[in-house]
């Protein structure tokens, strides 16, 4: 049996993550679950995205996942803590987020530790990347809001003289502060680095959370004698019954190339009571303990 790997976003935008965990895991199966239909989460309290995260976890846990990663920025800044204890600390499945390896990748390529972040306003007021990269000794960085980068990667619109032009008012004050690296603090992000990059110049160098949380992915999978080696299946699903967007979307972010990609519509997911979860966590850990320890 081969276990998948658990990838949870608030919506679409965590399919750059991972298509970044299919390139670099050809082996790895993946079950992707995005929230469409609390979509985004950038605007909503902490609290509320605490609540909406834990709920679509559990349910990736339910599933039998074997490692939870959480490939959105505002759900990594609002849940981690709490995802670590929950599924890492109690159940013994690794929790992987977005924003310690893009602040890890930027912090070491850095020149001159002038350093920029360009995210959701969610993402930006929590403060989670200013926090992280205090704590990684950098603590003079600046971090903007572009909330309407991610209308535009959504609606297809990925150049442009609208999007140009919006690129150029939001990241005016990273070019002022003459920041020599750019961390694309949101997972639709990478899908406008041309933009971004052609605002910012050639000097500058973006910085991609998808890259670098899926380069985590191997690290913690390989540390645990975790990785797989059979043939890998992609199960995709969303939160909200319409499922047109989704599929349209999702091979926008993934790529044509990805076209064997099986789509497992299941509409609204039914989420597990506490009791269930227990109950499956349960079965997880006896099926590991009768035959070894399943990759």
């Amino acid at each position: 049996m081969q276990r998948p790997i658990g990838i949870f976003d608030s919506g679409l935008g965590g399919l750059t993550v991972a298509r970044a965990v299919i390139d670099l895991l050809p082996h790895e199966s993946v079950t992707y679950i995005g929230d469409t239909l609390h979509t985004p989460y950038g605007p909503r309290d902490q609290d509320e995205v605490r609540s909406l995260s834990i709920e679509v976890m559990d349910a990736l846990v339910a599933q039998g996942v074997k490692m939870l990663v959480i490939a959105c920025n505002t759900a990594s800044a609002a849940t981690f803590d709490i995802a670590k204890r929950r599924y890492q600390d109690t159940l013994g499945i690794p929790v992987i987020e977005v924003i310690t390896p893009a602040v890890r990748a930027a912090t070491v390529g850095s020149t001159r530790n002038s350093i920029g972040v360009v995210a959701t306003a969610g993402t930006v007021g929590s403060g989670a990347y200013q926090r992280a990269f205090a704590h990684a000794g950098v603590p003079d960085v600046m971090a903007v809001a572009a909330p309407r980068f991610v209308e535009f990667v959504e609606a297809g619109e990925t150049t442009g003289d609208r999007v140009l032009d919006a690129a150029r008012g939001y990241l005016q004050p990273l070019i002022d502060a003459n920041v020599d690296t750019l961390v694309l603090g949101c997972t639709h992000y990478p899908l406008l680095a041309g933009a971004i990059g052609y605002v910012m110049g050639p000097e500058v160098r973006l910085v991609s959370s998808a890259q670098e949380t899926a380069a985590d992915v191997y690290r913690t999978l390989a540390d645990q004698d975790l990785l797989a080696t059979g043939t890998a299946e992609y199960r995709f699903e969303s939160t909200s019954i319409e499922q047109g967007p989704f599929r349209k979307l999702a091979r926008r972010f993934l790529g044509p190339e990805v076209g064997h990609v099986e789509h497992h519509v299941t509409g609204v997911i039914t989420l597990p009571s506490p009791e269930e979860l227990t109950a499956a966590a349960k079965d997880i850990a006896a099926k590991n303990d009768e035959s070894g320890r399943i990759a």
